[in-house]
C-alpha cells in the first residue's frame, strides 16, 4: 500500500495511508510545559481503520505522550516528566530535576512509495540547561499492508554521552520502589485501553510485569466504535548485546501503558564519550490479535 508524508515545517511530520487515514504523527515542537520534559514524541498513532492506539496528556499523568523515550532516572535528572520518585518521601513534584530533549533537526529523509525513514538529532539537557547526551534517533514507516490490516513503526536511538563524567541510568525501581521499573521507549495506550490484555510468548499474562522476551502484544476494544486494535512491541534481535538488558514494564491497570525498561532492576552508566544503541518495532494492527498471529506476522517482517 502506498503512503503519503507531509511536512508542517517547525511542527510535525504526518504520514498518511493510501485510504486517506494518518496513521501517524511525529511532534517535534516541544509542548509548553518544562514540568512535562519537553521532547519529540508519536502521537496520535491509528490503525488502517482510523481507530486511535496512543493516549495523549491523560489526567492522571500529563506528561504520559503516545509514544516517546524516556528516561525516568538519570544521574539524578527527569527525562521522564511529572513527579520524581524520592524513596522514603514518594513522588515529589521537584521541577529542578525535570530535563528535556532538544530537537536540533533532521539529517535524513528517504520516501519510497511504500516506505518512509527518516533520521533526528538531538540533544539532552538536564533542568540547569547543561548538554548531556546526543542522539540520533531514526523512524521507518513500513509493510503498510491492507490483507494483514496492519502497518509497522521501527524505532531507533544512538545515544552518545558528552558530560566529562559517567551517565548513569535507573529507574524508580532501582531508586527503591518496587516493581516500577518504568524507563527507555514508552508507549501511552488510549483511555479505552484500560483493562486490556496484555500477552508475550512463554509468560503467564500475571507475571508480564518485569519479564523478559522477544515481543509483547496489547489488545482492546475502542470506546465509540465497534472494533479492537492490537499494538505489538518487538526487540530487534541486537538487542539483545546492548549495553544493558531489558525488561517489559506493562500494565492493564489503572492504565494501559507498555515501556522497554533499560534499567528496570539494576542500574547501567555510560562512560564520558560512550555511546549504546537500541532498535525496536512497533506494529499497529485493526483486530484482535493472538500469540500465533503476532508470531507469524512478526516472522514475515525481516528486520
Amino acid at each position: 500500500m502506498s503512503i503519503r508524508v507531509s511536512h508542517a515545517y517547525g511542527e510535525h511530520i504526518a504520514v498518511a495511508a493510501a485510504n486517506g487515514t494518518e496513521i501517524l504523527r511525529y511532534v517535534y515542537r516541544p509542548d509548553p510545559d518544562a514540568f512535562e520534559s519537553r521532547k519529540p514524541y508519536a502521537h496520535p498513532l491509528r490503525t488502517l481503520a482510523g481507530n486511535t492506539v496512543t493516549g495523549y496528556r491523560p489526567s492522571d499523568h500529563r506528561w504520559h505522550k503516545g509514544l516517546q523515550m524516556t528516561a525516568s532516572h538519570l544521574s539524578g535528572q527527569n527525562f521522564w516528566g511529572g513527579n520524581s520518585y524520592v524513596h522514603g518521601e514518594g513522588y515529589r513534584r521537584l521541577p529542578e530535576r525535570v530535563g528535556s530533549m532538544r530537537h536540533d533537526g533532521f539529517s535524513e529523509f528517504a520516501l519510497t512509495d511504500d516506505r518512509f525513514a527518516f533520521t533526528e538529532e538531538l540533544t539532552w539537557v538536564e533542568h540547569g540547561g547543561a548538554e548531556w547526551a546526543r542522539e540520533t534517533r531514526g523512524l521507518t514507516v513500513h509493510s503498510v499492508d491492507e490483507e494483514s490490516d496492519s502497518w509497522a513503526l521501527d524505532w531507533s536511538i544512538r545515544l552518545t554521552n558528552v558530560r566529562d563524567e559517567a551517565l548513569r541510568f535507573g529507574s524508580p525501581t532501582t531508586a527503591g520502589r518496587e516493581m516500577a521499573g518504568y524507563t527507555g521507549l514508552q508507549w501511552r495506550g488510549p483511555r479505552d485501553f484500560t483493562g486490556g490484555t496484555a500477552f508475550a510468548p512463554g509468560t503467564d499474562a500475571e507475571k508480564l510485569m518485569g519479564s523478559q522476551g522477544p515481543w509483547l502484544a496489547f489488545t482492546a476494544e475502542h470506546d465509540d466504535v465497534d472494533a479492537r486494535s492490537t499494538v505489538v512491541f518487538a526487540h530487534a534481535p541486537e538487542n539483545l548485546d546492548a549495553l544493558h538488558e531489558s525488561h517489559w514494564f506493562v500494565r492493564s491497570e489503572p492504565f494501559p501503558t507498555v515501556a522497554f525498561s533499560w534499567a528496570f532492576f539494576e542500574e547501567f552508566e555510560l562512560a564520558p564519550g560512550e555511546s549504546f544503541g537500541y532498535r525496536y518495532r512497533v506494529v499497529i494492527a485493526d483486530g484482535a490479535w493472538d500469540a500465533e498471529r503476532v508470531a507469524t506476522h512478526l516472522d514475515g517482517l525481516p528486520w
